[in-house]
């Protein structure tokens, strides 16, 4: 049970690590989710539940379940729970973080009808966890995350649901403003990043530039006697900015090809095997930021080898910044409107070193590759066709040891299938492989003295202006996008 913190020292001033902005903060979402929450969960609703996949559910009223708490009443307790740990941890003075605090566990009890420390709810008594908060403090202030900031984008505005889950079932929120991602996690992947915490605390300070996730907090949420475990990390495919084409690599090729059913979604998230089928070429880069990206993959498995980490995947989100303003220009000739500058354009994240651009070594920026400096975080691209592109990438699911179980599953899977090309294999060997195809497959470069790539997209772009502009008629000077946003102006 977390204990009291010292007395209120009353009014602060704006950005005064004493303000008392979380205990309002915490009132006013207890307010505002026991208004909004329906009555708690009984356990005889869960027999009617369906669609469950490992923990995920649906219950009978449509509403997404993880083991048998509706999503409702987990994001509540979520933001009530990060709410009153990170407010009571800004009363604790700074200092060095100690071995022992990597193993450090708070508690607070959030009784439904509230205590001197907790508001009241309108659903089940919960308890909330916090791992290694001192820890995960220092992680957040390494990336510039503030106190004050973190529980804003948590904790003021309700968190948005995800409609894709992982393949074991888990939960997905992200924060309003984009910044944070949390997910549900197992009892052993959770188990498994505690023990990780001392190396990755100290791959972090020698390293901030890397496409490892960045974990900013590891809660636990006790409600009906079950364990659900969380974990926030930076967020990696910005909602504001359409991708285009979405894939989960891990340079395997045994059934990795992604299903007819999830081929059906409007923005499926495609395999290896659909990359190699679909972008043949790979995606161009100019070969600053490909020399950068590559030193970065190598030294980020390097990591996780020593860990002795696999199966994991490199997310890549691909926007095409040509096709969005073809589409751009499309929809407002539907409209009958002239193209105006996006004003839903994002805000750019606040955290360092959290986008794809940041996170590959060196100081690359690749130049030339676009019209615009502001690449909104992303890494600049071409695909074959001189296209634009926009990549926003980063290293997932790393918490998979290679414990007894996947020993098991790589000699059985060997047995049927080549054991070179499945998924699950002894660290070394998946490291090596998933280099080789990522800056190989995945990622090719631009030979320097070669434009023609740019000069074609430029032509193209310039004749689709030309035809489907509803600014002007063909003898109209072509428009010259800008801005990834669509900003047009006349040249």
């Amino acid at each position: 049970m977390a204990t009291a913190g010292p007395a209120d020292p009353g009014p602060a001033a704006p950005g005064d690590p004493r303000t008392p902005f979380w205990r309002i903060l915490v009132s006013r979402r207890g307010a505002s989710i026991s208004r909004k929450l329906a009555s708690p969960e009984t356990p005889g609703t869960s027999q009617s539940m369906k669609k469950t996949i490992g923990h995920r559910g649906v219950d009978p009223t449509g509403e997404t379940t993880y083991k048998k708490t509706t999503s409702s009443a987990l994001k509540g307790a979520i933001q009530l729970g990060i709410a009153h740990t990170v407010g009571s941890l800004s009363q604790k003075a700074e200092r060095d973080v100690l071995m022992q605090d990597f193993v450090v566990v708070e508690s607070i009890f959030f009784p439904s009808e509230g205590s001197n420390l907790t508001p009241a709810h309108h659903y089940s008594d919960f308890r909330f966890k916090t791992y290694a908060p001192i820890a995960f403090r220092y992680f957040r202030e390494l990336f510039g995350i503030r106190p004050d900031d973190y529980l804003y984008s948590l904790c003021n505005d309700p968190l948005i649901e995800l409609s894709s889950s992982g393949a074991s079932g888990s939960l997905f929120y992200v924060s309003s403003d984009d910044e944070f991602i949390i997910k549900t996690v197992q009892h052993k992947e959770a188990e498994f990043l505690q023990k990780l915490l001392p190396g990755y605390f100290m791959n972090l300070n020698q390293n901030k530039r890397t496409l490892l996730p960045k974990f900013y907090g590891l809660y636990c949420v006790q409600a009906g006697g079950k364990n659900i475990r969380i974990v926030v990390m930076n967020n990696l495919l910005p909602r504001a900015i359409p991708m285009h084409l979405k894939y989960d690599l891990k340079g395997s090729t045994y059934k990795r090809r992604a299903s007819p059913k999830e081929c059906e979604k409007n923005r499926p998230t495609f395999k290896d095997l659909d990359f190699i089928q679909d972008v043949p070429e790979g995606l161009l880069l100019e070969p600053d930021n490909y020399n950068a990206l590559c030193k970065t993959i190598q030294r980020d498995c390097l990591l996780l080898q020593s860990f002795k980490i696999m199966d994991y995947s490199l997310l890549v989100g691909v926007h095409n910044v040509d096709q969005a303003f073809r589409d751009r220009v499309a929809d407002s000739r539907a409209n009958e409107g002239p193209v105006t500058p996006d004003q839903r354009r994002p805000q750019a994240q606040k955290a360092l070193y959290c986008t794809a651009l940041e996170s590959i070594q060196g100081e690359a920026r690749g130049k030339g590759t676009t019209d615009s400096e502001d690449h909104m975080g992303g890494i600049p691209a071409r695909n074959s066709k001189g296209e634009r592109l926009l990549l926003y990438i980063g290293i997932i699911d790393i918490l998979q040891s290679y414990r007894f179980v996947k020993k098991l599953e790589h000699s059985w899977k060997a047995l049927v299938h080549d054991g070179d090309t499945v998924s699950v294999h002894r660290p070394g060997f998946y490291a090596e492989r998933f280099q080789r195809f990522m800056c190989n497959t995945v990622f090719k470069k631009i030979p320097r003295e070669s434009n023609s790539i740019k000069r074609a997209a430029g032509s193209e772009l310039a004749e689709a202006n030309y035809s489907t502009s509803s600014l002007g008629s063909r003898s109209s000077p072509p428009l010259r996008y800008d801005d990834v946003w669509g900003k047009c102006d006349l040249q």
